[in-house]
């Protein structure tokens, strides 16, 4: 702000004293609320980023819907501590090293017991059960946060309880889908939840509509333009048999969310998979031809006939952990072929 040559010194400061009072009772009232500094490690530092479906609308607290969300940043100093509001369990992975599980853990966790070497590190925190609130990090007096230099592409994965790795000793870090994002070098979300259904029935929740919501309860719509993902693997069919779902049922009701997913997200490729018990295969192989039939050039039918053999299950349906590693490395040159990553 400047002031003319020719004004009074004694009228200059008042009026610089009543422009940041203005601002001050502005920002009190709400009317220019106070953004986070780049580097402060709060919720709202921009150089945090928050990868899935986050609710951050707060300010104070972040909170990841669905499973398999995760937040990524770098920063300096030798330690990393994250501030939880109450216990939690939560995986910590510094410097591309071995996720490490904090169990039952709250109030300000250290990450890092034994410091690390001085210069810049990189953070990435994945939420699993508990009271999954992130508050923000805390580093060493005269640290900061950097921007992490996530990969830019997104591939969202959209499933029931497979595709979420229930039975596997970590749920969604060891499912297909955390994997084959991990091997393409790609950022990666996962809509998934257990027991859930494609068609919505009594006892069953339908990802038909549930996918387009923030989280996997409740009726809030998701804001679709937070993030764009550059392929979308769906994979929904196993629990619908036992819900009663008939085979009309279940084609029309792909068909709907086949149009909605493009109308989501205009340039994905959606690979719509066999589930790996071979159920509504001709309806879905018949979604997916209709599609194309429409005009709709990037979708594709992905057959995962034998790609499961009896030692890669933990019961007759859920992968264990080498049955999700077994699908990742047949899924991801699938992706890597269409998206050219």
């Amino acid at each position: 702000m400047q002031t003319s040559p020719h004004a009074s010194p004694g009228r200059a400061l008042p009026a610089l004293l009543t422009a940041a009072l203005l601002a001050c009772l502005l920002s009190l009232a709400g009317g220019s609320p106070a953004r986070a500094a780049a580097g402060d490690g709060s919720v709202s530092d921009p150089n945090i980023a928050y990868v899935g479906r986050w609710d951050t609308s707060s300010g104070t607290a972040a909170v990841p819907n669905w499973t398999g969300a995760y937040l990524q940043t770098g920063f300096t100093g030798t330690t990393a501590k994250v501030r939880a509001r109450n216990a939690v369990n939560f995986y910590a992975s510094i410097d591309g090293g071995p996720d490490v599980f904090h169990a039952g853990v709250r109030g300000t966790v250290n990450l890092t017991p034994r410091p690390l070497s001085p210069g810049t590190h990189t953070l990435r925190l994945s939420y699993r059960s508990g009271d999954t609130v992130f508050q923000g990090l805390v580093l060493d007096s005269g640290a900061r946060t950097v921007a992490a230099g996530a990969p830019t592409g997104l591939v969202e994965f959209v499933g029931d309880s497979i595709t979420a790795g229930a039975l596997t000793d970590r749920l969604a870090l060891d499912s297909y889908a955390w994997k084959t994002g991990e091997r393409l070098g790609m950022r990666h979300t996962q809509i998934a939840r257990s027991g859930y259904c494609l068609v919505a029935q009594s006892g069953c929740t339908g990802l038909s509509g549930q996918f387009f919501r923030t989280a996997s309860t409740g009726g809030a719509d998701w804001d679709f333009s937070r993030y764009r993902a550059d392929a979308v693997v769906i994979n929904l069919g196993t629990n619908d048999v036992g819900h009663g779902v008939s085979s009309t049922q279940f084609q029309s009701a792909y068909s709907s969310l086949l149009r909605k997913v493009r109308a989501a997200y205009p340039q994905a490729w959606i690979f719509a998979l066999e589930t790996f018990r071979g159920r509504y295969v001709p309806q879905t192989e018949a979604a997916v031809r209709a599609a194309v039939a429409g005009g709709d050039t990037r979708v594709s039918f992905v057959d995962t006939t034998g790609w499961l053999g009896s030692g890669d299950l933990t019961d007759s349906v859920h992968p264990n952990d080498r049955g999700h590693r077994v699908i990742a490395d047949r899924l991801a040159p699938v992706i890597a072929a269409r998206i050219g990553t």
